[in-house]
């Protein structure tokens, strides 16, 4: 290839992988046409993204961009996936996609990044998703707030059975009415 086209595919991938953090990297080898046409398919309605690309090249524009990536996922053929909600979701339907009976065995997981991070596969299968996240948040504050305005009314209510008490009573020189 020329220099004129490297730079024009390096412009691509470079405008593709702009902004994105979290990707499946995967290594393929035996798979066929179709098989491989039914998995991005069966992506792109997840709104998910996967590309065959060339190590050389991604690994100049990752290094413009500043993803650090692990160096194993540079050995062979490297096709990468990317898109979806969050890291996890993407890893599930990857998961799901590598279960069908035309793709076991023959595509594997190099490594995957989450939010510019390496983690494992498993990982990112149980990490959870941004909403997730943000409810456990909630919850964690939710928790111990709900414990503290408890304390607080507690006493208060207390003091105003009290009172209600003590403003209800009779006076000690009052009969009680004959019945």
């Amino acid at each position: 290839m020329s220099k004129a086209v490297k730079q024009m595919q390096m412009d691509v991938l470079a405008k593709d992988f702009e902004g994105v953090r979290d990707m499946v990297f995967l290594s393929a080898k035996g798979v066929d046409a179709q098989a491989d046409n039914v998995a991005r398919i069966g992506l792109r309605k997840k709104n998910i993204r996967m590309q065959m690309v060339k190590n050389s090249l991604l690994r100049r524009v990752f290094g413009t961009l500043g993803v650090t990536v692990p160096d194993n996922v540079w050995e062979g053929t490297t096709i990468i996936a990317w898109g979806g909600e969050s890291v996890k979701g993407l890893s599930k339907e990857i998961e799901t996609q590598l279960k069908s009976d035309k793709l076991k065995n023959k595509v594997q997981v190099k490594s995957v990044l989450a939010d510019g991070q390496t983690v494992t596969f498993a990982q990112a299968l149980t990490m959870p998703t941004r909403l997730e996240a943000i409810g456990e948040i909630v919850a964690a504050v939710i928790g111990p707030a709900g414990a503290i305005a408890g304390c607080l009314a507690g006493p208060g209510g207390q003091i105003a059975s009290q009172i209600q008490t003590i403003a209800e009573r009779k006076p000690e020189g009052e009969a009680a009415p004959a019945a």
